[in-house]
């Protein structure tokens, strides 16, 4: 795993803002963001079902949006993800097919509703300003790397700074903002993302029925990011659909069935165990724990709902002794050799082999700025 140890990538990392002149002295500056992939590292999927993740955010792939002062609130397409025109009928159809129908610009348009309707409902008063979104995204599709709400947290910052609300809008709501943002949009998911891209970092995450009654959102606990091993991503160049993995088994926990229920509470014990090895660094109680967590979503989901593909990414992984499980809900994996260096080698070695890509984990340190910490403080 690589750490940003530089100084100036620290700050980099921490807020991501960047201030652009504009072509004259009067225009305000533009506004950029950017909010980074995510890894699963125990318990997910509870977090949909009042249970409990460990998470962490990498810099290996990241989404931003640009935000600039404008005449008419205008969202800008991205050439390529949100592409209108083609050099040929077949041209739009492999699109289609490696793409989807969808690109970023819905995403901009749901969180724009959401934050307004946000405001309007808690009484926060916004300027008349109009802006300019546009976005960017390096993050693979369908690698349950969470690219859709990177795209939506990088774009609630911007409103957020654009406004200037971000003090009045608590940390712990925003991960509600861009999963409602979602959601305007048949987006299936679960918290979890969402409070690893607000928070960066390290996070254990508790979604008791109790906190979300009572709070309405979990409770999130950042951890220091040292106390993690080195960890590698594993992803396929033609992963699978993360947004329909969740649906039979949710229905099954919604109908009260008791494998799909005790399974789940036994996967969100997976993560308050995870913490506690972490906070030791009992490396080998963590490994068990990871492939523990797949064997519990396997027997859950069934080998047909996860699919092939991301089923051999898991056990290219596991044949060479390294504990390996998904990151999301599907197309990427994430992987720990607990044997150092020479179990890294052969592990590079069998994903290659496979067709899959292999690289070290970076960790993203905390997103959350002085401000951000204020709202934290205050009750």
């Amino acid at each position: 795993m690589h750490y940003s140890n530089e100084e100036s990538d620290q700050k980099r990392h921490k807020t991501d803002i960047k201030m652009e002149s504009g072509p004259e002295k009067n225009n305000p500056p533009a506004i950029e963001h950017k909010a980074y992939a995510r890894i699963g590292l125990l318990g997910n999927p509870s977090d949909v079902y009042y249970g409990r993740t460990v998470s962490v955010s990498v810099a290996n792939f990241w989404a931003s949006v640009k935000l600039e002062p404008s005449d008419d609130l205008v969202i800008a397409p991205h050439p390529t993800h949100d592409l209108v025109q083609f050099k040929s009928l077949g041209h739009l159809v492999d699109r289609l097919k490696n793409e989807g129908y969808y690109g970023g610009v819905r995403l901009l348009m749901a969180i724009c509703k959401v934050f307004n309707s946000h405001c309007k409902d808690n009484g926060i008063n916004l300027h008349k300003g109009n802006f300019t979104l546009s976005y960017d995204t390096n993050i693979p599709r369908q690698t349950g790397l969470s690219g859709s709400s990177a795209i939506v947290c990088a774009a609630l910052s911007c409103l957020l700074d654009f406004y200037k609300v971000r003090h009045l809008v608590k940390v712990e709501v925003r991960p509600n903002l861009i999963l409602s943002a979602e959601k305007e949009l048949g987006i299936v998911a679960g918290l979890q993302d969402r409070v690893a891209q607000v928070y960066g970092g390290l996070v254990y995450m508790d979604f008791s029925k109790t906190h979300m009654d009572d709070l309405g959102h979990g409770k999130y606990i950042p951890m220091d990011t040292n106390l993690l091993p080195p960890l590698h991503l594993i992803y396929a160049e033609n992963p699978s659909d993360s947004g329909k993995v969740h649906s039979t088994v949710r229905q099954k926990w919604l109908d009260g069935d008791k494998f799909i229920i005790s399974s789940m509470e036994e996967v969100a014990n997976l993560a308050l165990e995870g913490r506690a090895a972490l906070l030791e660094k009992d490396y080998a109680r963590l490994a068990r724990l990871m492939n523990h967590n797949f064997d519990l979503r396997r027997r859950m989901f069934g080998e047909d709902a996860l699919g092939a593909l991301n089923i051999e990414m898991v056990e290219v992984a596991q044949q060479v002794g390294a504990a390996s499980k998904f990151t999301g809900s599907g197309g990427a994996v994430v992987a720990f050799c607990p044997d150092g260096p020479s179990q890294v080698k052969l592990l590079e070695d069998a994903c290659k082999k496979a067709g899959f890509v292999v690289q070290p984990v970076e960790v993203v340190p905390s997103r959350l700025n002085e401000i951000d910490l204020k709202t934290l403080l205050s009750k």
